[in-house]
C-alpha cells in the first residue's frame, strides 16, 4: 500500500460472488482507484482471465500499477473518465466483457491527501478535482458562482435543507474575504449551522461541490449507458453507490435495461445489497454503500 493511505475495498466478497461468472473472461474495473477490487478480481479469476482498469487520476493509476505489478500480463490500466468507456473499450478491442464494476465516489487517496481538497477536516486548497485537466475547481464555485446558483447546487446535489442559508452565508462572507481553504469553508459553515448528531454541517456542501466539479452524475449516466453493448450475453454489471443521487440514477437505468429486455436483476435484496455489520466494524466509511447488479440477457 502507498505510504500510510489505508484502503479497504467495499462490499468485496459480494462483488466477487456476483460479478465473476467466467474464470477466463475479460473484466473491467471502471473506477480503478487504489486497485483493491482489481487485485481481488485478478486473484479470483484464472490465469487466462484479464482485467482493464480505468481512472482519471494519474496518481491512482501509478499506485495500482505498482500494486499489481506481478499481474502485468493480465492487468492494464488506462487513464480515462468512465463516461468514455465505450470509446476506450472499442479502441483497445477489450470486449466482450464478462463483468464490469463501477465503484463510485472518491477513494481513500483523495480524502487522505489534504492537497487534493476533498476533506473538510484537513487544511487544503478548495480544489476537489479528480483530474488536473479539469478547469473547474471548488474555489471557482464557492468564490465566484452567484448565490442563487450556489443555493441550487447545494440543494440538488447536497440534498441539504439549509442550502439557501448556507449559500447566503457564503455570499456575504466572500464579499469581505474570499474563502481560502477547505478548513476555512468548513469552519464557516459550522459557525452558521447547528451540528446534527455525528454529521459535520459541511458534509453535504462538500459532497455537492465535489459532484459539481467532477460532473459525477452526468458521467455516471453516460458510462452505464455506454457499457451495455460491450457486455457479452450473461455478462454482469455491478455498481456500488454511496449516496441517494447516484443510486437513483443506477436504479433508474437498471430498471430501463430490465424493462427493455436487455438485462435481469441479479441481487435479490430489496434496494440493493448493503454492507454487513461485520464489514462496518472494520470499515465505517462503507456505511452508505449500496451494490446493485444486473446480468445481460441479449
Amino acid at each position: 500500500m502507498e505510504g500510510d493511505i489505508q484502503h479497504q475495498p467495499v462490499l468485496l466478497a459480494e462483488v466477487l460472488d456476483l460479478l465473476i461468472t467466467d474464470q477466463e473472461g475479460l473484466y473491467l474495473d471502471a473506477t480503478l482507484g487504489l486497485g483493491g477490487h482489481s487485485e481481488s478480481i485478478l486473484r479470483a479469476i484464472s490465469p487466462k482471465g484479464r482485467l482493464l482498469g480505468l481512472d482519471m487520476d494519474l496518481e491512482a493509476i501509478a499506485i495500482s500499477e505498482r500494486r499489481l505489478k506481478a499481474q502485468s500480463e493480465r492487468f492494464s490500466a488506462f487513464r480515462a473518465n468512465f463516461r468514455s468507456v465505450a470509446q476506450v473499450l472499442e479502441e483497445r478491442r477489450f470486449f466482450p466483457l464478462s463483468g464490469a464494476l463501477f465503484d463510485l465516489g472518491v477513494s481513500s487517496l483523495h480524502f487522505e491527501k489534504a492537497e487534493r481538497g476533498f476533506s473538510f477536516s484537513r487544511e487544503g486548497p478548495l480544489d476537489m478535482r479528480l483530474s488536473p485537466d479539469n478547469p473547474l475547481t471548488a474555489d471557482t464555485i464557492v468564490n465566484r458562482w452567484p448565490e442563487e446558483q450556489l443555493a441550487l447546487l447545494i440543494k440538488e446535489f447536497g440534498e441539504d435543507p439549509a442550502a439557501r442559508r448556507i449559500a447566503k452565508g457564503i455570499a456575504d462572507r466572500r464579499r469581505k474575504r474570499p474563502f481560502a481553504s477547505t478548513v476555512d469553508l468548513a469552519s464557516f459553515i459550522a459557525s452558521i449551522l447547528p451540528r446534527a448528531a455525528g454529521i459535520h454541517p459541511a458534509t453535504r456542501t462538500f459532497m455537492a461541490l465535489r459532484i459539481a466539479v467532477n460532473a459525477e452524475l452526468e458521467n455516471l449516466t453516460r458510462g452505464l449507458e455506454g457499457i451495455l453493448p460491450f457486455l457479452k450475453i450473461g455478462g454482469r454489471l455491478a455498481v456500488i453507490s454511496f449516496h441517494s443521487l447516484e443510486d437513483r440514477i443506477v436504479k433508474r437505468l437498471f430498471a430501463s435495461f430490465v424493462t427493455h429486455g436487455h438485462c435481469k436483476v441479479v441481487e435479490k435484496a430489496a434496494g440493493g445489497i448493503r454492507p454487513s455489520e461485520q464489514e462496518l466494524e472494520i470499515n465505517p466509511r462503507a456505511r452508505s454503500a449500496r451494490l446493485r447488479v444486473v446480468e445481460k440477457l441479449r
